[in-house]
């Protein structure tokens, strides 16, 4: 009978009849006291007619009966917001948050309270974060108007100065957006990175980050005409970023534009004087032009800032092949192949085997610096333990007699690395 009395008040809620409503939401009660859904409803009818204080009652007995009800946090925070208890709707929220990370909703309510609480970085990256959930919702409009906050915020006549973010606040920030969204790409789906793109461009077509980051998205695919046009809409928008340029630069320099990637590589430069990438990509810009001095002079800058690249090295390794200085180019592949191997990155550790073979006619030190490599990456397997490493060797020198020392080492590599699934 309860169930009767609880579908009459649903459907008078439904025809704006809060009044009939709370009546069969009361009759419901009285026959079943523990009545979670009846409660909220009636809570909603309460808040609907104007009777805040008895909704957030009606919400604080849903809590109790089921501590785990997201809707009771949410319309509870939404009543304490209208009744100007910040703190208590902020506390709602973030419990409706935690207990489902994906409630767009309770995004967009917990940036409208920060927001009036002057903590305006924090709105904005809580409203960037349900403009996404409402992008993967493919709900256009609430997009759309949590973006339209976002640039009512981030206006010229907004104060630069706010309240220290408060600790302990799960938020996404808007570069932590995009980078998802970049994310996305690397994996493969640049497609879905693209459409969630769009729709935040159709939403807001002044969104300079979007235009850049769509960019980028475009130039992993192979789109260079249409990722120089988006990087060409950021700047327009004052987007003055070194990531503008840099992937610019390297669009230009897929499209045999020499001159304008560099060009754009300098820009960058100007921004961020320490930026490993762009030191490289110019660097095989001039190696391109066949100006080897000036690409081994960019490769050599970018390992004052990190002596760690490997990327540098190989390159670096590559130019002086070019010159013929064929011990330097030699020095520098050994150098990649060690950080190669050191991070377990095969493929181009192989990658810097095979450029250490071309040049081997070149030196007679070469086969022995791929000894080494070898014998490192060998140890490296087997943990340091060298002597497990030379039994391994001497099974293989019995089985297969006569072949050379390199032969044996990669053999026992390439058995330990199929065994172990690599």
């Amino acid at each position: 009978m309860s169930e009767e009395f609880y579908n009459r008040g649903l459907e008078k809620a439904k025809q704006q009849d809060y009044a009939g409503a709370i009546e069969e939401f009361n009759r419901a009660l009285q026959l079943t006291p523990y009545f979670p859904e009846a409660y909220l409803q009636r809570g909603l009818a309460y808040y609907d007619s104007g009777a805040i204080l008895q909704a957030v009652s009606d919400y604080t007995e849903v809590v109790k009966l089921n501590p785990e009800s997201v809707e009771a946090y949410y319309w509870r925070a939404l009543a304490r917001l209208v009744l100007k208890n910040l703190p208590g709707a902020l506390d709602d929220v973030e419990r409706a948050i935690r207990l489902n990370l994906n409630n767009a909703a309770a995004y967009n309510l917990r940036g409208i309270v920060r927001r009036k609480q002057g903590y305006i970085q924090d709105a904005i990256a809580n409203f960037k974060k349900a403009a996404q959930l409402y992008l993967e919702q493919q709900d256009k409009e609430n997009c759309r108007l949590c973006l339209e906050k976002i640039k009512q915020l981030q206006s010229p006549e907004k104060p630069a100065v706010e309240q220290p973010v408060a600790k302990n606040t799960p938020i996404l920030s808007t570069n932590d957006y995009f980078k998802q969204l970049l994310e996305k790409a690397e994996k493969g789906n640049t497609r879905e990175a693209i459409a969630d793109l769009n729709w935040i461009l159709q939403a807001d077509s002044q969104d300079a980050q979007a235009y850049c980051c769509r960019g980028v998205v475009r130039c992993k695919m192979g789109n260079y005409q249409e990722a120089i046009a988006d990087f060409n809409q950021a700047l327009q928008l004052n987007f003055q970023d070194a990531i503008v340029y840099r992937n610019r630069g390297k669009a230009r320099s897929s499209l045999g534009d020499h001159q304008g990637a560099i060009a754009d590589f300098n820009q960058a430069l100007q921004i961020q004087p320490k930026d490993v990438l762009v030191y490289v990509a110019r660097g095989n810009v001039y190696r391109a032009m066949g100006n080897y001095l000036d690409a081994i002079q960019d490769y050599s800058q970018a390992l004052q800032v990190n002596p760690n690249d490997a990327q540098a090295y190989y390159n670096r390794g590559i130019a002086y092949t070019l010159l013929e200085e064929m011990q330097g180019a030699i020095e520098d592949y050994q150098r990649a192949a060690s950080i190669f191997c050191e991070q377990e990155d095969w493929e181009n550790y192989h990658q810097v085997l095979k450029s250490l073979e071309k040049i081997q006619k070149f030196s007679p030190e070469s086969k022995r610096q791929k000894y080494t490599l070898l014998r490192q990456r060998l140890l490296r397997l087997v943990g340091g333990y060298w002597e497990l490493a030379e039994r391994m060797i001497e099974q293989k020198q019995d089985y297969y007699p006569g072949m050379s020392e390199e032969w044996y080492l990669q053999k026992v590599i390439d058995d330990l690395e199929r065994d172990r699934g690599r």
